[in-house]
C-alpha cells in the first residue's frame, strides 16, 4: 500500500505577483515553487524544498505517496504530489503541485504495474514479451492506495495475454476502465517483424529526371558576343 512518507514536507507561503522572475528567484534560493489546493479550501501559493520532494518521488510508491504537509501558518495535513515540471536538459525540479487528501474520502490514481518471472512462452517457445499497460487507474480509499501491482507472468505461453481482469483484485480497490484491456502478452519473433512499419518507397527515378528535364528545357541564356 502506499506508506506515508515520515519525513513531513514543510512549506512557506509565497507572496507577490506570481511571475517568471518572481519563480526564477525562488528556485535562486534552493526552493521550487507550488501551489497546494483540495479538500475543500483554496489554493495556496508556497515555496519546498526540492530535495525533500525528489525523495519522494524516486521512493518505492513515487507520487502516490502520502506525507504530512506543514504550511506554515496553517494545521498540518495529509497531501500527496499531483503534477510536477523538470527542466528539460539537467532534469531539476521547477515546480509541483500538491493535493490536500482526506483519508475517509476514495480518490482515483494510477498505480503502477511490475510484470514478475519468465514466462513459459519466452522460455521454452521462443516468444517475446510485451509489456502493454504499464499503468492502471484505480478508485480507492488514501490508505489502501498500492504501490504496485505485482503480475505473475510464468504461466503465460505463446500467444497468451493477461488482462485487467487478471489482476489481483481485493474488495478494498476498484479498478476502472476495460477490464479486457491487455497488460502483457507473449507473441513470436515473425509477429513481432510484421508489426513494425515498413519503410516509405524511395522516390522513383522518373521524377527526379523529371525535374533535371524541366531545368533542361528552360531557354539557355545566350552567348556573349566576341569582340
Amino acid at each position: 500500500m502506499a506508506t506515508t512518507n515520515t519525513e513531513a514536507v514543510v512549506a512557506t507561503p509565497r507572496t507577490g505577483k506570481f511571475n517568471k522572475n518572481h519563480a526564477r528567484r525562488v528556485r535562486v534560493e534552493g526552493k521550487i515553487p507550488a501551489v497546494v489546493y483540495g479538500a475543500g479550501q483554496g489554493p495556496v501559493a508556497v515555496t519546498v524544498d526540492p530535495k525533500v520532494i525528489t525523495r519522494i518521488l524516486h521512493s518505492d510508491s513515487g507520487h502516490n505517496t502520502i506525507f504530512d504537509l506543514n504550511v506554515e501558518g496553517a494545521a498540518a495535513v495529509k497531501a500527496m504530489i499531483v503534477d510536477w515540471q523538470h527542466e528539460p536538459i539537467k532534469g531539476k525540479l521547477l515546480h509541483i503541485d500538491l493535493k490536500r487528501i482526506a483519508m475517509d474520502k476514495t480518490m482515483r490514481v494510477s498505480v503502477p504495474i511490475q510484470l514478475v518471472g519468465v514466462p513459459l512462452g519466452v522460455k521454452n517457445q521462443g516468444g517475446i514479451l510485451e509489456h502493454v499497460l504499464r499503468e492502471v487507474e484505480v478508485e480507492c480509499l488514501p490508505g489502501d492506495i498500492p504501490s504496485h501491482l505485482d503480475v505473475d507472468v510464468t504461466s503465460l505461453e505463446l500467444n497468451g495475454s493477461i488482462h485487467v481482469s487478471d489482476l489481483p483484485h481485493s474488495g478494498s480497490i476498484k479498478f476502472l476502465g476495460e477490464e479486457n484491456a491487455t497488460v502483457a502478452h507473449v507473441s513470436s519473433v515473425k509477429e513481432e517483424a510484421a508489426a513494425e512499419p515498413v519503410a516509405a518507397p524511395a522516390e522513383p527515378e522518373v521524377a527526379k529526371k523529371g525535374k533535371t528535364d524541366a531545368a533542361a528545357a528552360a531557354p539557355a541564356a545566350p552567348e556573349a558576343k566576341k569582340k
